[in-house]
């Protein structure tokens, strides 16, 4: 008996166990309920969106700005100075019509576990090198486009320098360079009442449908949360693109009023969100207009 009572007790603590694990486990599911999050979007906002491409590639000065431009929304280029000079007319052009460029490194630093990054892996960087070529970036960027980049986006999602004992996350340095730093192939959006601006989180845009995206707006909107797509190529088809297609059908859906999206480049949301949780860079304020015309 007393065998049998060990036994019921036994299975009754891992039934328990297993309880708490489902509890506190993460869960992605858009649909399971989740609070909407504490934070006021201008009136009639819903959600806000992010179009965001890294690279500086050819197809996005070729086909992507033009396409953009077409509906009026602003997005933001993460570039690399040295791709971006190819096309410089077209970028100097992408600045004055509102979209937002960002520092996407100078030589793309990412794990070389990438073979193709083995000359310029993370594990053989410090804070001071890589603080050193994010300032070398931006200094570039304010040459070739007379302006002050305030967004980066971390090579391959990474945020980390050195290895094993010596490893550091490097995210400090942008915080201390930035108003953002966007992630990559990350799992949700990011709630604008409590995200860490140096960890914003980027969804894939590439390969998606309108289908697709729609999903993750629909998700976004429901929870009063900041969805930020991250893409590469813009073009009809091909590896590592955001279609054509679909980004058009995101920037005609955004445009009705009735779906309450704020679709925006990344420096003008962050503002606002800044603005509304009483947080200023001052290192950032000279020579930019940090709370641009807003949709209230």
């Amino acid at each position: 008996m007393r065998i049998k009572a060990y036994r019921i007790i036994a299975a009754m603590i891992l039934m328990f166990g297993l309880a708490l694990n489902v509890s506190f486990s993460q869960i992605y599911s858009d649909d399971v309920h989740h609070d909407k999050a504490d934070f006021a979007w201008p009136e009639g906002i819903k959600m806000a969106l992010s179009l965001t491409f890294d690279d500086a590639r050819l197809s996005q000065a070729d086909k992507g700005i033009p396409l953009l431009d077409k509906y009026g929304v602003k997005a933001t280029f993460y570039i690399s100075p040295a791709s971006m000079q190819k096309r410089l007319d077209i970028w100097k052009e992408a600045v004055s019509n509102g979209h937002d460029i960002g520092n996407h490194s100078l030589y793309h630093p990412c794990s070389g576990n990438f073979p193709w990054a083995r000359d310029r892996a993370l594990e053989n960087y410090t804070l001071e090198k890589m603080r050193a070529e994010l300032d070398s970036a931006n200094k570039l960027i304010e040459q070739l486009l007379g302006i002050q980049a305030v967004s980066f986006a971390y090579p391959c999602g990474q945020t980390f320098v050195g290895r094993g004992l010596n490893a550091r996350s490097y995210i400090p340095v942008v915080a201390s360079l930035f108003e953002t730093g966007r992630g990559w192939l990350d799992e949700g959006p990011n709630d604008p009442a409590f995200c860490d601006m140096a960890q914003l989180t980027g969804m894939e845009l590439d390969g998606k449908s309108f289908e697709q995206i729609l999903g993750l707006i629909e998700g976004a909107k429901s929870r009063g949360q900041w969805l930020i797509l991250a893409g590469h190529e813009m073009d009809e088809q091909g590896p590592q693109t955001s279609y054509l297609e679909t980004i058009e059908a995101i920037c005609k859906y955004a445009a009705d009023p009735a779906n309450g999206i704020w679709i925006d480049n990344v420096h003008n949301i962050a503002s606002y969100i800044n603005e509304r949780r009483g947080i200023s860079y001052p290192k950032h304020q000279e020579g930019l207009n940090l709370l641009p015309e807003l949709p209230y």
